[in-house]
């Protein structure tokens, strides 16, 4: 009988990445071509066609760890891993239901740079992901996560400014500072969830030395 290809957890780690790269774009896309909130019901589907897409390689894992006998890294680190970076793929998604649940009628003028830092971030992540395999050869790995954290410290000033905006300028309008603090925070959220994906391969990569 021929031999069962062994899963490649580390390949899988990555086409999650790609998944959270397309949702990103995705958003970029949505931020850039805005016109109403009714239009994002177009586009909406294909937010959730790629987000299934991602879950689906995170079940793939899921079944091959239950599987598996023999695995590169600790179970337990492979399922942190892959549910981190299913975590990108989710805020991101969110962050497009949300500019449709809550019906926004403009576009925010500081959200545009709120969303290269995510792309900027997913890019650092999506280099250190790729070197995580072979992260015996640190220098790259520990510089793409390097830049994964310093991008996560703009987006934590960058959204310290944005709330302080929002509540003085835009005090009063209550009702668009309880909407767009919403949608920050989850924009916010992506960033994080980019630096706890960086900070557990850090991690992983050490007691794996």
């Amino acid at each position: 009988m021929p031999r069962k290809k062994k899963y490649d957890y580390f390949a899988a780690f990555e086409k999650q990445m790609d998944y959270a790269m397309q949702e990103v774009d995705l958003l970029i896309s949505v931020v850039e071509n805005f016109e109403t909130a009714e239009k994002l019901a177009e586009v909406i589907p294909l937010a959730h066609e790629i987000e299934h897409a991602a879950d689906e390689v995170n079940q793939s894992t899921f079944a091959a760890l239950a599987a598996d006998f023999i695995t590169p890294l600790d179970r337990d680190d492979i399922i942190s891993i892959a549910s981190a970076l299913d975590d990108i793929v989710d805020d991101v998604e969110d962050v497009i239901h949300l500019f449709y649940m809550m019906d926004v009628h403009f576009m925010h003028r500081d959200v545009a740079g709120s969303v290269i830092l995510i792309r900027k971030s997913c890019e650092a992540l999506k280099v250190a992901v790729h070197e995580f395999v072979n992260r015996k050869q640190k220098k790259k790995f520990h510089a793409a996560i390097q830049e994964v954290n310093a991008l996560e410290v703009q987006a934590d000033e960058f959204y310290e400014r944005e709330m302080h905006k929002l509540y003085t300028t835009d005090s009063e309008n209550p009702l668009r500072v309880m909407v767009w603090t919403r949608i920050f925070d989850r924009i916010e959220e992506v960033s994080d969830d980019c630096e706890h994906v960086a900070d557990l391969m850090s991690s992983i990569s050490i007691t794996n030395a």
